[in-house]
């Protein structure tokens, strides 16, 4: 077990609506807040209220067609690049609703509260407009892992930002993920077969736990203690951190 360095609290908040205009533009009510609208309203008009704006955001997330794994074409890329931005491991953008897009969209539905579908329907829709953006608990000078249990999702963090965002699934009830402050000890570049099965390029934190692929990562916790991702996400996450890394695993 390696020191790590001291930690400070983070909060939650809300990401700023710009992705609201985007809806807008794309559902064809922009019309309604623009210069041209301003222009054409009498000049005894009043703004419109919030729960006007509101209701347009709700209008133009609903009118956004329906996505899911096997869906292709620009409005894919468009959400690839939303969920990009807000750090979300898609692994690219290139219009297609692959697994690496379906887990992206379950670990923010698991971020925001909602079914854990990995369909883009209006409330995933509505919600990619006003995120929960996530903080991480501790901050670090370099990367560090954080594994948040409560909402099965794996955090890479950096002076103290949150910079990618992993599908997980964590140790069932029978068979819990330790919590705590760990480093990462030791790793292996490759399968293991473990006496509780096979892990992709484990990386080991405490004892035989260890955050590693694993070709099922279901929405719930449902692992024998370890913390999964997907193979594809450990994959792109492998060169990035590295023996000594933090990893700190709460609920």
């Amino acid at each position: 077990m390696f020191p790590v360095s001291s930690h400070t609290r983070r909060h939650r908040h809300r990401h700023p609506a710009a992705f609201g205009t985007a809806l807008l533009v794309a559902a064809g009510l922009a019309g309604v807040t623009g210069p041209a609208a301003a222009s054409a309203a009498p000049a005894h008009a009043t703004a419109a209220p919030a729960t006007a704006t509101a209701t347009a955001v709700t209008l133009a997330a609903t009118s956004r067609p329906m996505l899911r794994q096997g869906s292709r074409g620009a409005t894919v890329s468009t959400l690839q690049t939303r969920l990009t931005a807000l750090h979300y491991d898609v692994g690219g953008v290139d219009g297609i609703f692959g697994p690496s897009t379906h887990h992206a969209v379950v670990a923010f539905q698991k971020v925001n509260g909602l079914v854990r579908d990995g369909i883009v329907g209006p409330r995933t829709w509505a919600a990619l407009d006003r995120p929960v953006v996530p903080k991480p608990r501790y901050t670090h000078s370099g990367y560090s892992v954080e594994a948040d249990l409560a909402r099965q999702v794996v955090y890479l963090a950096k002076g103290g930002a949150v910079v990618r965002i992993l599908d997980a699934s964590s140790g069932k009830a029978s068979t819990p993920t330790p919590t705590g402050t760990w480093t990462v000890q030791r790793r292996i570049d490759g399968w293991r077969q473990s006496d509780l099965g096979l892990l992709w390029r484990p990386n080991y934190f405490h004892r035989g736990y260890a955050v590693h692929g694993a070709t099922s990562v279901p929405t719930y916790p449902a692992s024998h203690g370890c913390v999964r991702v997907p193979v594809p996400a450990m994959n792109r996450l492998w060169a990035t951190i590295g023996v000594g890394t933090p990893v700190h695993v709460y609920r």
